[in-house]
């Protein structure tokens, strides 16, 4: 089983959710772990190769980009509740900025 790894304030943003998705968020999460699909994701090829993103249905939206594609973790790069139609252009920025946290996190650890 990949261990988790929380990129930023991802970890403390899903504390701040309903227990009821704080749940969902945990289980689904635990599948990707176990190295299965979660029951609700779509690929956010925009932002990368292996780039995805949970989508969890609790009274709001709530979405989680991650990547698995790394043998050591997956990696949570951002978790947000999603108010509109269409991703807003600053959650979808800060995911692209993480996920060069992230290069510069794996490159220290090679």
């Amino acid at each position: 089983m990949k261990p988790l790894t929380w990129i930023a304030s991802s970890l403390d943003d899903v504390k701040t959710f309903p227990a009821e998705a704080r749940k969902e968020i945990g289980y689904q999460l635990y599948k990707i772990q176990a190295g299965l699909e979660p029951s609700d994701w779509k690929p956010l090829s925009s932002l990368g190769a292996g780039i995805r993103e949970i989508r969890v249905h609790a009274g709001n939206e709530y979405r989680v980009i991650y990547v698995a594609k790394f043998e050591e973790a997956v990696y949570v790069l951002h978790t947000f509740v999603k108010k509109a139609t269409k991703t807003l252009k600053r959650d979808m920025m800060l995911a692209s900025e993480r996920i060069g946290q992230l290069a510069e996190l794996r490159k220290r650890k090679s």
